[in-house]
């Protein structure tokens, strides 16, 4: 079980950047970035602001672009231990999920339109007493 822990920054300009935190008097930290079972090259690891804190920039391969769901796996290297992971949506599949999350919220839309005029009918009769 690995004593690190990341945390994401942000992903711009084809790079995936984070922090990796430790034990301040911890060695600097081992990392693989695998994609595919492939060791995704180019992955940087520089000191941090304080001690025990490392910045992660990992590059997205050009290679790694493509339709479909990619996913690439963060690890700790001495031991294995996933610390995390990050994905990548395009073409294809990318399209089919838009187009079921806007089905959902047509559905969830319609749900609360008959919920609305149901209350309007009711509220808007007269009572009887």
């Amino acid at each position: 079980m690995s004593n690190l822990t990341l945390t994401k920054t942000r992903l711009a300009h084809g790079r995936w950047e984070g922090r990796v935190s430790g034990p301040a008097t911890g060695a600097r930290p081992d990392i693989q970035v695998r994609h595919l079972d492939q060791i995704v090259p180019g992955t940087e690891l520089s000191e941090g602001l304080k001690p025990g804190q490392w910045e992660l920039v990992i590059p997205v391969p050009t290679w790694a672009i493509g339709d479909g769901i990619q996913t690439f796996v963060i690890l700790d290297g001495v031991d294995g231990t996933k610390l995390g992971e990050f994905g990548l949506i395009a073409g294809d599949a990318a399209a089919d999920n838009l187009r079921a999350e806007v089905d959902l919220l047509r559905a969830e839309l319609d749900m609360l339109k008959r919920a609305f005029r149901r209350h309007c009918r009711e509220t808007s009769e007269p009572r009887r007493g």
